[in-house]
């Protein structure tokens, strides 16, 4: 498909993780593949099965069709990592339902690994947004509706990056109003988010005050809850919340 439709100012990362579940906490890659897409056209690909170190329940191979037999000799998440950070050090990053589950979960197996991975500077471009604003469906009917195209071996990592961006270039050229720049698909795919940690534990409130968004204390502010009850602190940093969920609750801690 033409990417011309497509501005980039600097590479663009399309990546999926296939996984042993959907805990970001808990969960872990058995399988990512990246698209990088450069501002001249030229596409670098990486493909990787990964040992998760766990056993992956039986229900999700059935999703993924990768079994434990298939990962029990492939490289850990630790080995890999550092190639993987280098590889998209540079580059926005875009995916399909990524802002919610694939950048979340990636970034929570950096932290383990004592790997900041700082996205702050990155225009995150998720697909799913996109589509779900346009057109609400899954994926492969986002390939049908746009590219007139079957999406062949769903939920192999590598078929849904070459799917999404495909996608992508699809809406591009459907909706006229739709901007090219990653900038500007940046900011429209982040169109009514509040999320302060990628797990929706933290959001902003109207004044722009991070609030807690669970349990007994939803809806108030952090700075009010801890005021009452510094413990609470305590016990969320000890508990079993992901790893980014903690380190934004350490920095909302130390601002006021």
């Amino acid at each position: 498909m033409n990417n011309s439709h497509l501005q980039l100012d600097k590479p663009l990362a399309f990546f999926d993780l296939e996984t042993t579940g959907i805990d970001i906490a808990k969960d872990r890659i058995v399988e990512i593949a990246i698209l990088k897409v450069f501002p001249d056209g030229k596409e670098e690909t990486y493909t990787q099965r990964v040992n998760p170190q766990m056993p992956i329940p039986p229900v999700v191979s059935a999703i993924h069709g990768i079994f434990d037999k298939d990962v029990e000799n492939e490289p850990t998440f630790k080995e890999i990592a550092p190639k993987i950070a280098f590889m998209l050090q540079d580059s926005d990053l875009g995916g399909y339902n990524s802002n919610h589950f694939d950048i979340p979960l990636l970034i929570e197996e950096f932290l383990r690994e004592g790997i900041d991975f700082d996205i702050s500077d990155k225009r995150l471009v998720d697909v799913q947004k996109i589509f779900h604003k346009k057109e609400p469906r899954n994926l492969g009917a986002a390939l049908r509706f746009y590219c007139n195209k079957e999406l062949e071996n769903a939920h192999s990592a590598e078929a849904d990056i070459r799917a999404t961006y495909e996608v992508l270039l699809g809406q591009l050229e459907k909706y006229s109003d739709l901007r090219k720049g990653v900038d500007q698909l940046h900011k429209f795919t982040q169109i009514g988010s509040k999320k302060i940690d990628y797990s929706g534990r933290f959001v902003y409130n109207k004044e722009k005050q991070a609030c807690f968004n669970f349990g007994k204390f939803k809806g108030r502010t952090v700075k009010e809850v801890l005021d009452e009850q510094p413990s609470y602190y305590n016990w969320m940093m000890n508990a079993d919340f992901s790893l980014n969920t903690k380190a934004v609750l350490k920095k909302i801690k130390n601002s006021l």
